[in-house]
């Protein structure tokens, strides 16, 4: 089992950049696949990036392609998301999800995760 504990949102101008963090419980944080997910009010939560147990391997929405990466830090068992270029559209909650047996091929499938932070709240004013 892990508990992950996300920090980092806060209220910026749009073309800001954020780095949120997403820190793990456990003694076995590499052996997850580890994923951001946001959800803006009246939407459902939506995949943003998921990075692969070594952090060898990224995928991203199309949305975010080319302003956030995904990457991690097995030794401090921590996975971040450098958000840069901010859109207002970027507003939501980001969540930070795990799983342990989850193949790549579903990385962007939210309830294929079994495992998640409680948010953090991230705002972009124009």
């Amino acid at each position: 089992q892990v508990q992950l504990v996300e920090s980092g949102g806060g209220l910026v101008q749009a073309g800001a950049s954020l780095r949120l963090s997403c820190a793990a419980s456990g003694r076995t944080f590499s052996s997850y696949v580890m994923g951001w997910f946001r959800q803006a009010p009246g939407k459902e939560r939506e995949f943003v990036a998921g990075v692969s147990r070594s952090g060898g391997v990224t995928s991203y929405a199309e949305s975010v392609k080319g302003r956030f990466t995904i990457s991690r830090d097995n030794a401090k068992n921590t996975v971040y998301l450098q958000m840069n270029s901010l859109k207002p559209e970027d507003t939501a909650v980001y969540y930070c999800a795990a799983d342990e047996s989850l193949l790549w091929a579903v990385v962007g499938t939210s309830g294929r995760y079994d495992y998640w932070g409680q948010g953090t709240q991230v705002t972009v004013s124009s």
